[in-house]
């Protein structure tokens, strides 16, 4: 039996000398080599969603993001209407704000840890101060009584559980008792009050303030500008923050010891009157905030998460090698070879997120790097039989390992970056195939002369 011309012969034939049919095969390996990516990519997504969720959880024990508003300092007012000939009396509450604010202090971060993952909480120690023009504009209509001795300051804080010292709340040369609570409305969701007593005798007058606060919380803290003037000064040995809200500081500076921020809001720069009756622009004041989180120095899944996104590309780069090499060296290469390069190239973002769950991710990078590259060299080695064409696969790979490298590390230039480096590729690819002739590539250049050449 001539097993030669048997159909499964000629299909195996078909297969190493079509160089088109073996394009598509790789095309198609290569998109579904797409899927075990996808698949990665999940894992990643999963990861993350079990990091937030410690972060909550150290954050739920410890104290969450803390949002300081105030002090507000209300006046109770009384107000009648008549309705069918019956006079009743409703209450309404005039808000004041101070005239100048201030706030200074420090921030000494800490890292907790939660089974693999690190959470950055942190604790402060602040001072504020102000002074409030008692000024009271007040709605006369059906006015009846304003009840100053009833009048109360309110200020917020996000989370409660923060507090770590009895604060002493100084009011015009006294000190005011503080309770749990906010009472004046929506503003707050939650933090303390202090009853003002004597406020009728300081109208028209400025009444100082200030008092000391030692706050922990997680990841962020913020402001609110509630001052005609309001200055905030921060200082902290962080050295990675990121200044965030509806202003950002007028001064900074960020070193290797830390940083140190000042910012200054004016009335005028926001949304919102100095004074008003009841609940008032409640949602323009909490949009006010500015303020600093406290970043880990690298956000290791997300880098990851981008990594993966550059999987076809790192997967086609070399395909495009071993394809190339196939043509220009006649080496024959099988496409189980292809499926099996593919999948070690795909192992890489598996082991880039679990090296760099314990460690730092530029070291989890070189490791997962060089042990994939390592590996498939390795491998190529027995296919090629040649040094040479092995050396020029390392030095393409590791080429595509330190472009994607620089690329995760130049986060604001990875567009310019990737598409200067992928326009450098075709342009050597071009340069490298500029003299194949594809329409007779499995040819002897000697048997393709004419007989005038021969």
């Amino acid at each position: 039996m001539n097993t030669e011309n048997s159909p499964i012969s000629l299909l195996n034939n078909w297969i190493k000398s079509s160089v088109t049919l073996k394009m598509v095969i790789i095309t198609i390996i290569s998109l579904v080599l797409l899927i075990p990516s996808t698949m990665i990519y999940n894992i990643i997504q999963e990861r993350e969603s079990l990091n937030r969720e410690a972060v909550y959880e150290v954050s739920a024990k410890w104290a969450g993001r803390q949002q300081l508003t105030g002090p507000v300092l209300t006046i109770p007012a009384t107000y009648q209407s008549t309705e069918n000939g019956e006079t009743k009396f409703y209450t309404r509450y005039l808000n004041i704000l101070p005239e100048e604010l201030h706030a200074e202090g420090s921030i000494q971060p800490e890292k907790l840890r939660r089974g693999i993952y690190e959470v950055v909480v942190y604790k402060s120690k602040l001072a504020f101060s102000g002074n409030f023009l008692i000024r009271p504009k007040i709605d006369q209509n059906y006015l009846h009584q304003i009840r100053y001795d009833e009048a109360f300051l309110t200020f917020g804080i996000s989370d409660l559980r923060g507090i770590e010292e009895q604060i002493g709340f100084n009011w015009g040369g006294g000190t005011l008792e503080v309770e749990p609570g906010a009472k004046a409305g929506s503003l707050f969701q939650s933090g303390i009050t202090m009853a003002v007593p004597g406020l009728e005798a300081a109208l028209e007058g400025s009444i100082p303030f200030s008092f000391d606060l030692s706050l922990q919380g997680s990841q962020n803290i913020s402001f609110v500008p509630l001052g005609s003037i309001t200055t905030v000064d921060i200082r902290s040995d962080w050295t990675s923050p990121s200044f965030n809200g509806s202003f950002l500081p007028d001064q900074r500076e960020i070193s290797d010891a830390g940083f140190q921020a000042h910012w200054k809001v004016l009335q005028l720069n926001r949304n919102f009157p100095q004074s008003w009756m009841d609940n008032g622009p409640a949602e323009a004041v909490n949009n006010a905030a500015f303020g600093v989180d406290l970043l880990l120095p690298l956000d290791d899944y997300q880098k990851s998460m981008r990594s993966v996104k550059y999987g076809i590309m790192t997967i086609a780069l070399t395909f495009l090698t071993f394809f190339l090499i196939e043509i220009l060296n006649k080496k024959k290469i099988h496409p189980f070879q292809y499926i099996l390069v593919g999948l070690a190239l795909c192992l890489f973002y598996i082991l880039l997120v679990s090296i760099s769950e314990h460690t730092n991710f530029n070291a989890a990078f070189m490791v997962s790097a060089s042990a994939v590259v390592s590996m498939i060299t390795l491998y190529s080695a027995t296919i090629f039989k040649r040094k040479k064409l092995t050396v020029l696969l390392l030095v393409v790979l590791s080429g595509v390992y330190g472009f994607l490298f620089v690329t995760l590390q130049m986060a604001d230039y990875a567009l310019l970056l990737g598409s200067l480096g992928l326009t450098l590729i075709l342009a050597t690819t071009m340069y490298f195939t500029r003299n194949i002739n594809w329409y007779n590539v499995n040819s002897d250049p000697e048997t393709d002369k004419s007989p005038a050449q021969k």
